[in-house]
């Protein structure tokens, strides 16, 4: 049930969630007060159409994630072992027997750089599993993209019970520590990374990060304030971090 509380809650704070609740307020207020209503409806309007443009939501998205710019390999320290946290990856299902990598995908690859680089010696993989997708976890997942890409599979420790950015650290503290390990290299996104350290600094964790899957610039000119709905999947996810962020650091 809370994992269920948790997704409305960032269905509801997203720019369409919001938009639409202000819209059902205008819609409700219009018999008693058509002023305010009529204000109301024109502002989600107003709002939908704003954080549907890709000038504002990559505006967000550049801002929030500008702390944890590109590094090159080469640059990043070296710490006992790597933790790369899921969403990057949709386990195999029985219509699809493999792994679906979307846009986050890059965190499994910039793991693997890593590790043959020579940055880390273990592997950490955390992701839980959703039964109404699939039964494999995301964390065995992505094991198997990162032996394709050369990771030996005795160097892998899988974490598969984490829903989230705070289960992932609870639950992935106890087995760094059972591997005697207190500073990692923390692999997600860069829009990502100020949430994940926060949480996994909270479990008794020395991180360093390692962001990859940085945002780019998708248009210019006019089309920069042509409603997309790239942009307005782009805006959800910067609020989503904006709010966790402010949430996890209170």
């Amino acid at each position: 049930m809370p994992y269920l509380v948790s997704k409305l809650a960032i269905a509801l704070i997203s720019p369409l969630g919001t938009a639409l609740v202000l819209a059902l307020l205008g819609l409700g207020l219009t018999r008693w007060a058509r002023r305010i209503g009529t204000l109301l409806a024109f502002l989600a309007l107003a709002w939908l159409w704003l954080w549907s443009t890709p000038a504002a939501s990559e505006w967000l998205e550049q801002r929030t994630e500008a702390a944890f710019p590109p590094q090159r390999v080469e640059e990043v320290p070296f710490a006992p072992a790597i933790v790369v946290l899921g969403g990057g990856v949709v386990p195999p299902t029985e219509a699809n027997r493999y792994p679906d990598l979307n846009q986050a995908s890059d965190r499994v690859w910039h793991a693997a750089r890593l590790f043959r680089a020579g940055k880390a010696s273990l592997i950490f993989l955390s992701g839980g599993s959703d039964p109404e997708i699939s039964a494999m976890s995301e964390a065995k997942a992505m094991r198997a993209l990162l032996v394709d890409l050369g990771v030996p599979p005795a160097r892998i420790v899988l974490e598969e019970r984490s829903r989230n950015t705070r289960e992932n650290a609870e639950f992935t503290a106890p087995l760094l520590r059972d591997y005697r390990v207190q500073r990692v290299l923390l692999v997600t996104s860069a829009l990502h990374m100020h949430r994940a350290v926060a949480e996994f600094e909270r479990a008794g964790v020395q991180v360093i990060p390692a962001p990859t899957d940085h945002s780019q610039r998708t248009v210019g000119g006019a089309r920069l304030w042509v409603p997309d709905t790239g942009a307005l999947d782009t805006a959800s996810r910067t609020m989503k971090e904006l709010v966790g962020r402010a949430l996890v650091t209170r």
